[in-house]
């Protein structure tokens, strides 16, 4: 489970994305992130949460943030969920969970009194330094950008 907390430097990491692009978390260095978990693609809350950062992408690149969602869904699945919904955004494939192992979001889940494993929806905002700001274990998915800038702004105070 998560072990990191606010404060923490971000774990690096590398992937590829759903163009089959490289993704290195040094990259954006000197740049907000905001970084997402979320469990399949083009299921109903993770399209809501999916949706609601594209609707609102360019209020987040307003205030400087860049987004990169990551599922242990591959690039094939993750570009399908791109197309089908216009997301402007990065989609990390981690099929071998080596980003959602660093980041702790895997783990036992309860479902109808059903117990197994899988990835925790989880949120964590990132500043310039590659630190973690803010971690969100239940984002709200329908305002989830919304919650974003509105903690940024109340860490800045």
């Amino acid at each position: 489970m998560i072990t990191l907390q606010a404060g923490d430097k971000a774990p690096v990491f590398t992937g590829v994305d759903q163009n089959n692009n490289k993704v290195a978390l040094k990259n954006y260095l000197g740049k907000k992130v905001v970084l997402f978990f979320y469990p399949e693609d083009d299921t109903p809350t993770c399209t809501i949460q999916s949706c609601n950062l594209r609707d609102n992408y360019a209020l987040l690149k307003k205030e400087g943030f860049e987004v990169i969602g990551v599922s242990p869904n591959g690039l094939e699945s993750h570009k399908k969920l791109e197309q089908k919904f216009s997301l402007p955004y990065t989609l990390l494939a981690d099929e071998k969970h080596k980003v959602i192992e660093q980041y702790g979001v895997w783990g036992e889940k309860q479902l109808y009194g059903r117990k197994y494993m899988g990835l925790h929806r989880t949120t964590f905002v990132i500043d310039e330094k590659g630190i973690i700001q803010k971690i969100f274990l239940k984002p709200t998915n329908k305002q989830h950008a919304e919650q974003i800038i509105k903690a940024w702004k109340e860490l800045k105070k």
